[in-house]
This record gives structure tokens, C-alpha cells and sequence, in this order.
């Protein structure tokens, strides 16, 4: 994102503001009498182009209004007499204009303004009018320049002299600009320099060409051709940025300077003006040059070396930069140095301009007119245009040296005075009223003024005033306290008040009071600050690729009080929202962006009183134009060149180029990647394949991706040749035991070189001496029949065609086929059996009984069984393989399961077969430490409870005796003291009360057996504020169920006792044997709850590892507390509705403190269970 300008424009407007106030004098209103003012002029060195008329400006205020004379070269001007000439009204500028025939020149001269009143006379500076000139360069004849390669050439520009000096630059006749570098270059002067010449200097013609600025015309001078003598033939083609001479022996030489000459020089150089020093030297190798000064420093920001550090430029010049500069210039033969003295002179420039003084009658006051200058300038007073020397004698005036005093002065005294500071090189005029005016206090502003400013800037507030003598302004705030002057309050002699940095405490009424002698007068300005407008985040340079969407940002914060207006601008130019730009409070969003798009946005926010802006580029990039106009040249055996012309890059550029080809006999139609050449190649030399068709296209790439393939180039085709490759992984190998397979790698299609591939195989017995076998074939494959079982062969290989043979491959080793091996490991054994490893050892076979390569001694082992009762194990084979051929072998099993049993046999192996297995072994692992619990939880279940639970290891690796529990609080990232608790090898739950119910805890619980504990298994207790779960308890034990079945008992009772009522008074309640079967139900329910896990163990405390689902009942049925499983005998019979139940004639209950039948309490088992409501509410409390 670019700065803020707005920010910047701001703060440098300020500056000047600030620069103007402080030197601001009193301005006198123009509705009072007073003397002439010059308010504008022309330059004093003024050159106008001949083709439009002249103008000479002069204007100037005064009261009465001046009238205007003029001089030409110090002699009154009589314009009136010329027609030509006119003055424009209410004006001194002067318009001349002409005729056909009339020349521009005929008016050169000097010329002066005058503006008169009856208060004095005002002038302007003298200036000195010209015309521009563009002279003709001179026709002349140049014959070539002949020199000799490496020597140092200058070629002279001497373009004619104009007005102003044209700027000079050097092309070729086809108009091409001459390339500069730090061995061609241009001199101040225009001449061409060469620090040596090379051959390839003479392709080209040299011309110097000068452009006139004011006419807009470029003169050429004629070329200079060269003609450049080598001591050996010069070819063009042999000619590298390494070797610019193309291997010719040429003699170095040490630098010599051509521009300056000598060993020292000087230069004078004004002040505020240009500096450029130059150094330009021969030599071969071409030298280098640096720059020093003596005694001073060259590194500051003030200095610019150009032009291959040829030229020093400093662009304002000042004293201190006098001084002795040093140029250096050094190859590898020597150095030289050039010392450069530069004395800085200067033309008169103000310390103290005179300005307008306006005094009261009896007021004293002084003109001062202050300049230095190099020579010291001569300070001449004047007035009203006059030497002051020559004006009448004035008592009330005393000049001395650069200032004049006025004492008393007197109504009648005004007049301009005018100070003229001259030296040998310029001059300065300044015109200076002295007004004598007796005034009261007046504001000049606008009355009661609102001035909005931005919070932290530096704020001016204006109470412009007159009076004569000079009233003495005072500001005040809210019309209260002293007069505002120090600390963050200055008030300026124009009357300004000037706040450093605006807050919000400063808003209020300002009041400024001017006072003097004849009265008062006062004004009043109101202040308001506000939050600046400003781009928080703005937009960012983009490189987006065509077709996607952008999004500029434009993100504003600014006072709620003031309204703004967000502008966007491309280019500087206002921008169009249509349908498809949008824009919103934040951004700007333009989608499906194309070449057009691009450009420099910038948002511009504006409020009434400042603005910000901000500004980014949006660059459109795509993949490039695929080349065109591809080209074979250079046609060779195994090369051609091909030239192509890149497409347009679309602002992203080319990194690489594809070629692809295609050939019309192995593949036709499919195109295949060749090579890839830089971005900025176009032109390369392409290595083929002997014997085959060619078309070659371009593919160009870069960020973006790939442009669509170039136009195929005309065909080409290589002539043939014998292969030039050898096949490739040629092997031997048996695929049976009698036989061995010669297998190789055929040639690709593109090495074929030629018609009719074919392959010659050899092939013999290694150390046989056998004579070599032979067959040629056309298949990549030859197979040897009849050989013995795994011997040696040596064999090779070579590929031939139509043009003849290549190269033979070397010699590799090849066997026949293998069988299995006769013998097998034996005996078999372990030792040094721990709980995960065990050492094996046998007795090795012959190798020769491998019959074939020997790969390795096989092991097969596997789990058998566990150990711990019930543990059922995974009984898979595992292998491991120990190659060694020791007399004694031996190796080391590892990774086992501790605790275990394990079977294992052996058997020798090579590349196809296993032979018998070894005798088998069986061995036992020792006990070792469990793995961690399968589970490990914690809940809370309730405010003050944490209830851990967790399962036994998967692997308990041994007969667990136990669990440690280990627990610690946490606070942040300290923890407490460790709590142990060793639990039995049945317990799988925890119940913990902590400190209190904020307290977290952090547990990690680990299995025991008796060689130690196992691996930890670590949870940490959760918040119960934040992150806190009530997980499931016991509902029996809880207040709410509890109270819910008490209310239920109640109804059950209330619902009994009116059954009774209405049974005794004779009639039936339908729904008495319903309500007592749900009581029942309730009953059951409570007394079939599940048992706790903990009541699922063996009664010694130890675990049966046999799967839960053995133990689990019939679904639908109910397991009673001794084991038995019974259908469900929710029967009405049972509690007194149906059946035999018996009644009292006048119905009440018979079987009430009865049992029920042997029958009923033989099925059921349910003896104890209460047979009446009342037993049935006791059962439910």
C-alpha cells in the first residue's frame, strides 16, 4: 500500500503555512491610501519561443491605483508609438505581438516596470528578455574514423550553440540510441568516449543528435562510421561477453584519462546551483572508477555518482561542498588520480528582506535590507526609483550601511524604498512602502468564524487586524483568564493564534483583542476538534491472474460527527461503478478482472475539513501467447537449431520454454516433452535421435501456467546409423531347475537408430573355457535349456539394425535355476529366555545342499497360549530371517509377549524353495509388567463426589496382584503433593471426596504384578465450574426419586382406602387390581436393578478373562438374586383380582394376612413377597 498521502500533503502544507505566518507582516486593507505594491513580474532572465507573441508581466495594488511606465534599456519606453505593442488594462504586462516580416530578436533587451501612485513609485526587477535559438548544424563531410582494436577513440558532438542549450544524445543512422556502459559513454560535454575499441564498434555508424527544447526540434549530425584495425581476421560469430575480443591477442594497457586531462583541474560552481564533476579514462581492460574527496565524506544522500560512476552530480550546492574531489581510475595494470578543486562562489541571497512598515505619525521605525553573498554583495538604497543619495535631505532619516531609521516621522513622508544587493554575479531588488497613517484598531476577518480542525494537528487561528499605530492583539478563551501566549499557545505579530496540538480540551470561544491608543476592536472564532479522517487499512498491490475476482480494501475511521465521501480513482481518474464494479463501505470489488483492470487505484476518503487516501496497483497477469513463427535451421546428423518469437508474456514473464516433438513411425500423434530452455532463449540447438521423423512444437511458461502449443514446425528427419545404446538390466536366471532365462531390457523405440532391431546373445559356462554360444534374436528374452541346477554363466549382449552393430555390454554373471535344499537346520534350541526376548541356536547345513543362492535361515514362531488362565491368544505365524554362515550361528528373538508360550521350527532357504522344517521347539516367556488399563474414566457424580473406574489390561503380561493409584492436585501449572492408594487386582473403581468442588485433581493409574507396575495410564479430573459433567449415579439414591416415590405411595394409598369404601358398601372398584399390580411392578423393579460390576468377580479377587456374553440371560427374561431365570407372572390373580380369590359376603378382602398358593410360591420363588396392599407400600419404602 502506498503512504498516506493525504497525511503527507497535510503535514507539508502546515509547514509552509507555519514558514508564511511566522514572516508575515502587517497587510495594509487596500481601501486605505497607500503606496504601490509589486505583485507580479517576470523572470529576470526571460527566454520566449519565436513563435508566440510576448508577454512581460507587471502588476501591482496601491491606493490610488498605480499607473505603469516601462524601460528598455534604461531609457524610457514609449510603447505607444509601436502598434505592436500594447498594455493590458488596470496593468502593467505588456503584450507584443507580429507581423509577417517582423522578427521576435528586434525586441530583445532589458526591461523595467514602474507602478506609480501619489504615495511613491514601485519597480521590478530589470529583466532581460531573449529569444530562443536553433541554429543549424553546419553541413560538413566526415570520413571514417580508423582505429585500432582496444585503443581509446573520442568522437566529437560540437552541436551549435542555442538558447537555451540543447540537450544532446547519440544514435545510430537507423535511429537507434548507441549503447552506453562503462566502456562506451557519453562526456558533459556530448562527445562519445570509447576507454577502448572493439571490432564489433565498426557495425555500426555513430551520430550525434541535438534536441532545441523551446522549438521541440532535433537536429543529426552526420554519422561517423569506424573502421577498426584488428592483427587477426575478425569473425563476428566468435565474439562472448567473456572474450570480447574472440581469443585475438590485443595489448592491455594502464588507464589514461581522456575527460579531464592532466593531473588536477578546477571548477567554480554558484550556490543552490548543479555540480558535475567528470572522469572518463582508457585503458585495457576497460578501467574503474571511484571518487573521493579530501577531508569529506561521499556516502551522504546528497551525492550521486551516474553514468558508471563516471559523474558526480550534487544537486544544490552549498558551501561546505568545496573542497578537493579525487577520481581514481584502475585496472588490473595500474591506477591514476585526478584531483578536481571546486570552489562554491554566490550571488546575493536575503538574511533580512526589507518589508512594508506602516507607522503612526510621531512613531519611530526601521528599514532593514540584510543579503550575503560570495563576494559580499554591495547593499544601494533607493527610493521611488531613485538613488536615495540623490533624493531632498529628510531630518526625520538616517542611513546606515543596510538599514534605514525613521524618527518622527510625519503625515506626508510615505514613499517606496528599494533595496538593490549586487556582486559579480546576480543582484537583488526588493521594493519596501513607508505608509504614515493615523487608524483606530480594525478586524479584517469574518465575524464569528467556526473553524473545524482534526485532533493532533498543529491549528492556526486567524484574526487578521489594521490600525495605526500597530494595535497590541491579545487572545483569550471563553472570555476568561489572561491574554493566551506559552506553552502550547503562540500568538504571531499578524495576529494568528497557533495551537502546537489540537485535543479535545481546546474546543471552545477564542477571542482576539486588538488595542491601541485610539481604540478597540475584537473578533471572536469558534473551535471544534475532531478524530481524523484516516485509512486504517487500505489497498495492497495485487498480481492477479484474468478471469478471478480482486477485492481492494478501503477500511475508514473517522469523527461520527463529520460526514465523508469515499472516492476511488484508477489513474488518476475518476472512477466508473457499474454493474460489474462494486463498491461498499470497506472495499472494492471488481470480479472477472481483464487487461483493462489494471492500473494504480487509490481511495480518497474526504470530510469537510481533511482527507486521507491510500493507493495500490493491480497488475493482470495470464499464461503467455504460445510462440509463433518457428523455424529449422543449422541442420546437422544429430542436431537442428530451432527459432521461435515468444508470444506476449500478459505482464508475467516467461520462466521456461517446453519443446515437444512428435515423430511419425513409433508413436505418430502423440507428443512428447524433448527439453525446457530459460525464458530468455528463443533460438537453441536441439539433440536428436538418429533415424526418426521429427515435428517440434513450443509450450512457454510462467507464474501462471502454460500457454496453449505453438504451430508444429516442418517436418525433419535424422539419417540412421548402428545403436548407439547398449540394453539395459541384462540378467540370467533360472525359471526352473534345468534352464536359465537371459532376460534384457529392449531398446526404446527412439535408440532403435535404424530398421530391424535385433539382439545378440552369448552365453557360456563361467571358468568353462568353453567356447562362446550364440543366437540372435528379436525378442527381449532367450531361454538356455538342459543346464545343470544353479551354476554359473557368463553372458552378454549386443543390439544391431540395418546399418550395422553397437557396442557389446559387459560380461554379468547369470545362474541356472535353483531346487529345494536337501538339508535341514537342526537342533534347535532357546536360552536365556527373559519375558520379551529369548536367544536360538542350531546347527547349520552344507551350503552346498541349498541348491541355489543362499538367502537366509528362516524361523517360524508363534504364540501357543497365554499363561494367565482364560487368556486366548492370537496363534498367527511370524517369521524372522538370520543370514550367516558361521559355524556355530546363533541369533536373538525379540519382541515377545511375557508370560507366554511360544512354538518355533527352522528351515534353510534360498530365492524359490524352503527345505524341511527342524525339529520344532516350545519355550515360555518370563513375567513381565501388564500394559496399561483398556479404559480409564472419571466422572463426577455429584457436587462432591469424583468416581473413577476402569478395566483390566488387554495384555496383563502376568497374574496381576494389584493397581497403583496415584493422584495430586492441580492448580494452573502447579501441582500438589502425590497420593498413593494400592488397590486389589478385583477392584476396578475409586470413589474420591475432593478438598473441594472447584479442586482439580490429576490421576494416572498403572497395573501391578509381581515384577512391577506397568505402563500409566493419566487422565486429569474436569472443572466442575467450566467443563464439568454430572455422569450418571445410582437414581435410588437420590432426593428426587426417592420423593417421587413416596408421592407415588400416597396415591396407591388414597386409591386403596377408597377401593375399601366401596367394597364395603357392596360394589367393585375396576381398577383396585391394576393399582396393586403396578405397585407390584414397582416392587420388582426396584429389586431386579443390575449388580455393580464389582459383584461380576471371582470370589478369590481375580478375573476370569472369559467373554461377558457366556453369562448374559435370554432376552425378555429376569435373573433373580439366586441365579434362576423365570418368565414374568404379572398375574392379577396373584394380588387378590380373579381367580380364587376370596371375599366376605359383604366384600372385603378374605385372603388379606393369607399367603398366596404352594403353587403360586413354588413358581414363583416369592415366598417373602407380601401379599396385601399395605405389605406391598412397606415393600415400596
Amino acid at each position: 500500500m502506498s503512504g498516506q498521502g493525504g497525511h503527507v500533503a497535510l503535514i507539508v502544507m502546515a509547514s509552509v503555512l507555519l514558514l508564511w505566518r511566522e514572516a508575515a507582516s502587517i497587510e495594509v486593507p487596500l481601501d486605505l491610501k497607500q503606496p504601490p505594491t509589486i505583485t507580479k513580474q517576470s523572470v529576470k532572465d526571460y527566454i520566449v519561443d519565436p513563435r508566440d507573441n510576448i508577454i512581460i508581466e507587471c502588476e501591482a495594488k496601491g491606493n490610488p491605483v498605480p499607473t505603469f511606465s516601462w524601460r528598455r534599456n534604461g531609457k524610457f519606453f514609449n510603447f505607444g508609438k509601436n502598434p505592436m505593442v500594447t498594455m493590458r488594462k488596470r496593468s502593467g504586462t505588456l503584450e507584443i505581438g507580429f507581423r509577417s516580416g517582423e522578427r521576435p530578436d528586434d525586441y530583445e533587451g532589458e526591461y523595467q516596470c514602474f507602478a506609480s501612485n501619489d504615495f511613491g513609485v514601485a519597480l521590478t526587477n530589470k529583466i532581460l528578455l531573449r529569444v530562443s535559438k536553433a541554429p543549424l548544424w553546419p553541413k560538413e563531410v566526415l570520413d571514417p574514423v580508423s582505429v585500432t582494436e582496444g585503443s581509446p577513440l573520442v568522437l566529437p558532438c560540437n552541436p551549435p550553440p542555442g538558447l537555451p542549450p540543447p540537450f544532446t544524445f547519440w544514435m545510430n543512422s537507423v535511429m537507434l540510441p548507441i549503447r552506453q556502459d562503462n566502456r562506451v559513454s557519453m562526456g558533459l560535454n556530448g562527445d562519445l568516449y570509447f576507454s577502448n575499441v572493439l571490432a564489433r564498434d565498426a557495425e555500426t555508424d555513430y551520430s550525434c543528435n541535438a534536441r532545441f527544447p523551446f522549438t521541440h526540434t532535433i537536429q543529426q549530425k552526420n554519422p561517423f562510421t569506424l573502421k577498426v584495425q584488428t592483427n587477426e581476421p575478425y569473425n563476428e560469430t566468435s565474439y562472448n561477453a567473456s572474450d570480447p575480443y574472440g581469443g585475438r591477442r590485443v595489448a592491455e594497457t594502464t588507464p589514461t584519462f581522456l575527460s579531464p586531462t592532466g593531473s588536477e583541474s578546477s571548477k567554480m560552481v554558484l550556490r543552490d546551483e548543479k555540480l558535475q564533476l567528470e572522469c572518463i579514462a582508457a585503458g585495457l581492460p576497460t578501467p574503474t572508477i571511484k571518487w573521493f574527496k579530501r577531508g569529506g565524506d561521499l556516502s551522504g544522500r546528497k551525492v550521486k555518482l551516474e553514468n558508471h560512476n563516471k559523474t558526480l552530480k550534487i544537486i544544490s550546492v552549498s558551501e561546505e561542498d568545496a573542497g578537493e574531489y579525487v577520481c581514481m581510475a584502475n585496472n588490473h595494470l595500474g591506477s591514476i588520480r585526478h584531483s578536481i578543486f571546486v570552489q562554491v562562489k554566490a550571488a546575493p541571497y536575503w538574511l533580512d528582506k526589507p518589508s512594508n512598515l506602516v507607522l503612526a505619525p510621531e512613531e519611530n521605525g526601521r528599514l532593514v535590507c540584510r543579503a550575503n553573498g560570495n563576494p559580499k554583495p554591495n547593499i544601494q538604497w533607493l527610493i521611488n526609483g531613485q538613488p536615495l543619495e540623490t533624493a531632498p535631505p529628510n531630518p526625520n532619516r538616517q542611513v546606515l550601511g543596510d538599514t534605514i531609521i525613521f524618527r518622527s516621522v510625519q503625515i506626508g513622508s510615505s514613499a517606496v524604498y528599494q533595496c538593490n544587493a549586487s556582486n559579480q554575479h546576480g543582484y537583488l531588488l526588493a521594493n519596501a512602502f513607508v505608509s504614515v497613517l493615523d487608524m483606530p484598531p480594525r478586524m479584517l476577518g469574518p465575524k464569528n468564524q467556526l473553524i473545524k480542525v482534526t485532533k493532533n494537528n498543529r491549528t492556526f487561528l486567524d484574526c487578521p487586524f489594521f490600525g495605526s499605530p500597530l494595535p497590541v492583539l491579545r487572545w483569550f478563551k471563553n472570555g476568561q483568564g489572561s491574554g493566551l501566549d506559552g506553552g502550547q499557545y503562540r500568538v504571531y505579530i499578524n495576529g494568528t493564534l497557533a495551537i502546537k496540538q489540537a485535543q479535545a480540551e481546546d474546543e471552545g470561544t477564542y477571542t482576539c483583542v486588538a488595542n491601541s491608543i485610539l481604540g478597540t476592536a475584537e473578533n471572536q472564532v469558534r473551535l471544534e476538534v475532531k478524530e481524523p479522517t484516516r485509512i486504517v487499512r487500505g489497498p495492497e498491490h495485487q498480481s492477479v491472474v484474468r478471469g478471478s475476482t480482486v477485492r481492494l480494501a478501503c477500511k475508514v475511521a473517522s469523527d461520527p460527527s463529520l460526514p465523508i465521501v469515499v472516492v476511488w480513482t484508477k489513474d488518476e481518474k475518476p472512477l466508473n461503478l457499474g454493474w460489474r464494479l462494486k463498491k461498499d463501505e470497506e472495499s472494492l470489488t471488481i470480479p472477472n478482472v481483464n487487461e483493462g483492470d489494471e492500473g494504480k487505484y487509490t481511495c480518497t476518503v474526504n470530510s469537510e475539513i481533511d482527507q486521507d487516501s491510500a493507493s495500490a496497483r493491480l497488475t493482470v497477469i495470464d499464461r503467455p501467447d504460445p510462440p509463433v513463427d518457428l523455424d529449422l535451421s543449422d541442420p546437422a546428423a544429430r542436431s537442428v537449431r530451432l527459432t521461435w518469437i515468444p508470444g506476449n508474456d500478459h505482464r508475467s514473464p516467461i520462466t521456461e520454454f517446453l519443446v515437444q516433438f512428435e515423430e511419425n513411425h513409433w508413436d505418430p500423434g502423440r507428443w512428447q516433452n524433448l527439453s525446457t530452455y530459460p525464458g530468455d532463449l528463443n533460438s537453441v540447438i536441439l539433440q536428436l535421435k538418429p533415424f526418426v521423423n521429427y515435428q517440434f512444437r513450443v509450450i512457454a511458461i510462467n507464474s501462471v501456467g502454460q500457454s496453449e502449443p505453438s504451430r508444429s514446425s516442418p517436418r525433419y528427419k535424422t539419417s540412421g546409423v548402428a545403436p548407439d545404446a547398449i540394453p539395459r538390466d541384462l540378467r540370467g536366471w533360472g525359471s526352473k531347475k534345468d534352464n536359465m532365462e537371459i532376460t534384457w531390457e529392449p531398446l526404446p523405440d527412439l535408440d532403435r537408430n535404424g530398421p530391424n532391431l535385433r539382439y545378440s546373445v552369448w552365453w557360456r559356462r563361467r571358468d568353462s573355457g568353453e567356447d562362446w554360444n550364440h543366437v540372435t534374436t528379436f525378442q527381449p528374452i532367450h531361454v538356455v535349456h538342459n543346464t545343470e541346477t544353479y551354476v554359473p554363466y557368463e553372458i552378454k549382449i549386443q543390439a544391431r539394425n540395418d546399418f550395422g552393430s553397437g557396442p557389446e555390454s559387459n560380461v554379468v554373471i547369470g545362474y541356472s535355476g535353483e531346487d529345494q535344499p536337501t538339508e535341514a537346520p537342526t537342533d534347535l534350541r532357546v536360552s536365556k529366555v527373559d519375558s520379551s526376548s529369548a536367544s536360538i541356536h542350531w546347527k547349520p547345513v552344507n551350503l552346498s545342499s541349498v541348491r541355489g543362492e543362499f538367502k537366509e535361515y528362516r524361523l517360524y514362531y508363534w504364540r501357543d497360549a497365554s499363561q494367565v488362565p482364560g487368556l486366548v491368544v492370537n496363534k498367527e505365524k511370524m517369521t524372522k530371517g538370520f543370514y550367516t554362515t558361521v559355524a556355530a550361528p546363533s541369533g536373538m528373538l525379540s519382541d515377545l509377549t511375557p508370560y507366554s508360550r511360544y512354538k518355533m521350527f527352522m528351515v534353510v532357504a534360498n530365492n524359490r524353495f524352503e527345505s524341511q522344517p527342524s525339529n520344532e521347539v516350545e519355550f515360555t516367556t518370563k513375567e513381565g509388567v501388564p500394559d496399561a488399563p483398556s479404559f480409564f474414566r472419571i466422572n463426577r457424580r455429584g457436587l462432591d463426589t469424583i468416581y473413577l473406574e476402569w478395566d483390566k489390561p488387554l495384555e496383563p503380561n502376568g497374574i496381576l496382584i494389584g493397581y497403583l493409584l496415584k493422584y495430586q492436585t492441580v492448580n494452573g501449572s502447579r501441582f500438589g503433593h502425590t497420593k498413593r492408594e494400592t488397590l486389589f487386582p478385583n477392584v476396578t473403581e475409586f470413589t474420591l471426596r475432593p478438598v473441594s468442588r472447584s479442586t482439580r485433581y490429576k490421576f494416572s493409574l498403572s497395573a501391578l504384578t509381581q515384577v512391577g507396575a506397568g505402563e500409566e495410564y493419566a487422565e486429569e479430573s474436569p472443572h466442575f465450574a467450566n467443563e464439568a459433567y454430572i455422569d450418571q449415579v445410582d437414581i435410588a439414591t437420590q432426593g428426587w426419586f426417592i420423593g417421587l416415590m413416596c408421592a407415588i405411595a400416597l396415591i396407591i394409598l388414597i386409591l386403596l382406602i377408597v377401593c375399601f369404601i366401596k367394597r364395603s358398601r357392596g360394589g367393585k372398584y375396576p381398577g383396585a387390581g391394576y393399582v396393586t399390580a403396578l405397585a407390584k411392578r414397582l416392587v420388582r423393579d426396584k429389586k431386579d436393578l443390575p449388580l455393580d460390576p464389582v459383584d461380576q468377580k471371582d470370589q478369590d479377587g481375580s478375573f476370569d478373562y472369559h467373554s461377558d456374553e457366556d453369562n448374559k440371560p435370554l432376552q425378555g427374561s429376569q435373573t433373580s438374586l439366586d441365579g434362576n431365570v423365570k418368565e414374568s407372572d404379572d398375574s392379577l390373580v396373584d394380588y387378590g383380582e380373579g381367580g380364587d380369590g376370596q371375599f366376605n359376603e359383604d366384600g372385603s378382602f378374605i385372603g388379606q394376612y393369607t399367603v398366596k398358593k404352594d403353587k403360586d410360591e413354588t413358581e414363583g420363588n416369592e415366598s417373602s413377597e407380601a401379599t396385601s396392599p399395605v405389605n406391598a407400600i412397606y415393600s415400596l419404602a
